[in-house]
């Protein structure tokens, strides 16, 4: 694979009637990572389809080939907890993850968060790698996800207008 992003590749937040689709690719996501605390579906939509969350996709040639999603963390003010990023393998190492992470960004700077917050695993070393590159930094445990055992967090600075 190539270091750039795929040119027919388009990135974008899924409104609630296309739930659906997010939800398909992160039933994905779960068993390529084997998660076990998931969500249900409908608990999906109600965390992650309101006005300052979201679920952004991945499309090449019209087909979705991965996603990240952003909710809020009301234990700490002004922030949310990033989750569920997933390139699926044939298409890693194209860029699509940082496009991915980049979007969900500018949405969580221009909703007024001042920092992002999430959770990994010892063993998703590129996944930390990713992270750390993007300027998240070691935190206390924040939840209680029982497979999580690296806590993560970047603070976030105003949108330059």
């Amino acid at each position: 694979m190539t270091n750039r992003a795929p040119c027919q590749l388009s990135i974008r937040r899924v409104p609630a009637k296309d739930s659906d689709a997010a939800w398909k690719i992160i039933e994905e996501y779960y068993e390529a990572a084997g998660v076990i605390a998931r969500d249900a579906k409908d608990d999906f939509s109600r965390i992650y389809f309101c006005s300052d969350a979201g679920v952004w996709l991945a499309i090449l040639e019209d087909n979705v080939v991965g996603c990240i999603a952003l909710r809020p963390l009301p234990a700490i003010p002004g922030s949310g907890e990033v989750k569920r990023l997933y390139v699926q393998p044939q298409h890693r190492g194209s860029g699509i993850a940082a496009a991915l992470y980049q979007a969900l960004e500018l949405f969580a700077r221009e909703c007024g968060y001042q920092s992002l917050y999430l959770d990994t695993a010892d063993e998703m070393v590129a996944a930390q790698r990713f992270y750390s590159a993007l300027g998240y930094k070691s935190a206390p445990r924040y939840n209680n996800n029982p497979q999580a055992t690296i806590f993560m967090r970047k603070h976030l600075h105003a949108p330059s207008r």
